[in-house]
Order: structure tokens, then sequence, then C-alpha cells
């Protein structure tokens, strides 16, 4: 029964008048690119199972934007082994437009700064994998350039600076899965050193922000972190115009952070920093051997195992 009540007849006219806008409101809020999931997991899971082809009648740019709101899901397959194995085929198959591709990669960078600084939460889901799909974009731009130059080394920057900002190192979690933040970008920076596009400061950056990296981890990383960043310093050497003194400055700069761990009293910081040091001289030594020979690499190679030697 209505209330004879002023104050309790104007609750009921505004909650009728929510009630009847409502579905004005769903109607005309049209949900941006990964807000907002049109299709269910059983959708996706059937793309996968049919090879990652596009469903037939649909859009594979349309899917595209809809599929990138799952990579901030706590749930790891939809997340990784859906949204994350989608990218990958439909990116290196040539199925979604550069226009989607462009936009697609101005997401994720924006994503690289989407709760930046907390540690321990999901947050970190959306940033590392936007930064593992970037790093698909940026082979598909070593091999295909569809950024432009100013996107591209936008995109370094980007790169370079979530790798020193990320605050969340976590590699596995038994409850979401993978998260792999530092790899990630590791993987984007060995992605985008396969473009003739990295300056020679682009350059010194990257190895620069890879040894800060290594020496400002409070923990030593135990997923294989050190052996991805050790690749991507391999895609630098790789590069025709690679400084070496840049590369031997990186090196200089870890070896003499790690003499400094035993003349001093002795920290759990500092002892992971000298093991994440060791474990990626390691790897990198390791991926040196695996080149091709060449006078650079074995100068490369020899610097590394030089360092080791002391140890």
């Amino acid at each position: 029964m209505p209330s004879n009540n002023p104050r309790g007849r104007a609750a009921v006219l505004r909650a009728l008048a929510i009630f009847v806008a409502a579905p004005f409101v769903l109607l005309f809020s049209i949900p941006s690119s990964g807000q907002t999931a049109a299709h269910d997991r059983a959708f996706w899971q059937a793309i996968a199972k049919n090879k990652y082809n596009v469903p037939e009648h649909e859009s594979a740019d349309v899917l595209a934007r809809e599929v990138s709101g799952l990579l901030a899901s706590p749930d790891p397959e939809l997340r990784d082994d859906l949204a994350y194995s989608i990218y990958v085929r439909w990116i290196y198959r040539n199925y979604i437009s550069p226009p989607t591709l462009i936009a697609l990669t101005d997401e994720w960078r924006a994503n690289l700064k989407d709760g930046i600084g907390e540690s321990g939460t999901n947050s970190v889901l959306k940033r590392s994998f936007s930064a593992l799909c970037l790093s698909v974009m940026a082979e598909r731009e070593a091999k295909t350039p569809f950024m432009g130059e100013a996107r591209y080394h936008q995109l370094v920057g980007d790169a370079i600076t979530y790798l020193q900002s990320e605050r969340d190192l976590r590699g596995y979690d038994s409850k979401v899965g993978w998260i792999h933040a530092n790899a990630h970008t590791a993987d984007l920076l060995q992605g985008l050193a396969h473009s003739p596009l990295l300056t020679k400061e682009e350059q010194e950056k990257i190895l620069t922000a890879i040894a800060t990296r290594l020496s400002t981890a409070p923990d030593v990383y135990i997923q294989g972190e050190q052996d991805r960043m050790a690749a991507a310093i391999v895609a630098v050497i790789r590069l025709p115009s690679v400084d070496a003194a840049a590369f031997n400055a990186s090196l200089t700069q870890i070896d003499e952070e790690d003499k400094q761990v035993w003349a001093n009293p002795l920290t759990p910081q500092t002892l992971a920093r000298y093991q994440n040091h060791t474990y990626f001289l390691q790897a990198l030594a390791v991926r040196l051997s695996l080149e091709a020979d060449s006078p650079r690499v074995t100068d490369f190679k020899g610097r590394v195992l030089g360092i080791l030697k002391t140890r």
C-alpha cells in the first residue's frame, strides 16, 4: 500500500523513476573496449577449440576489442588461455585491422599505469598481461609496421617506465596463475628491439633499465625472469647499431654494485641483488653462446664470462 507520508511518497516516486529510466540507461550506455564482455566463457572456448579461427558472421575487430577486458580477469583461463592466446593468433595471422591494432596498442599502453604502485592486488594482472600483449604487437610492428614512429617510440618509453615502476614482482600464484609482470615487460622490450626504429639512446635506456631493475628487486626472482631479461639484452646486441660502450657500462654497473655486497653488512636485499645479477649473467652467457659467432658476440660473451669468473 502506498505511504501517506510525503517523504515516503517521494521515495517511491524516485524509485519508480529509476526503475523506468534503467532500460534507457542500459540501452544508450555503450560500453567501451574492455569494460563489458558480450560473450560468455563458452564462446571464447569454442574459438580456441576451432583452432582460433574467427567465428562465422563475427568481426575479428569487434571481438578483439571485447576480449581485451579479460586481460584483467583473475581467472587464468579467461585471461591467459583464452584472451592472450586469441591475441597471439589473431595478431600474427593479420586477422585484426591496423586501426584496431592501433586502438588496442593505445589502450594497453594506458593499462600499464592503471593501479601502478600497488602490490599484492589483482590490479597487476591488467598491467602485466597488457605488457605481454604489447610484446606481440611489437613483434608484429617489426615485421609489418603499423604504429608509426611516434607511437613506437612512445611505447619504448612506456615499457621502460613500466619495468622500473612495477612493484608487484610475483611470478606464479596458485589462485590466479601467472602474473610475471617483469618477465612480460622484458618480452615487450625484446620485441621492440627487433625494430630498426630503436635508437641508440633507447638501446642504452633499455640496458640501463634492466640493470636497474635487477638491482632494485627486493627478492630473488624464482620464475625465470632473469633469463627473459637476458633475452631482451641479446635482442639489443643483435642490432647492427648496438653501442658496445653502453653494453659494457651496464655490465660495469652490475659488477661494481656486487663488489659492495661483501664489503658491507649482508642484508636480504643486497643478497637478492647479488643472486639476481648472477643468474642474469649466467643466462646471458648461455644465450650469447647460442648466437652465431661474430667478433661482437665473442667480445660481449668474454666480458660476461670475465665477471662470472670472479664470483
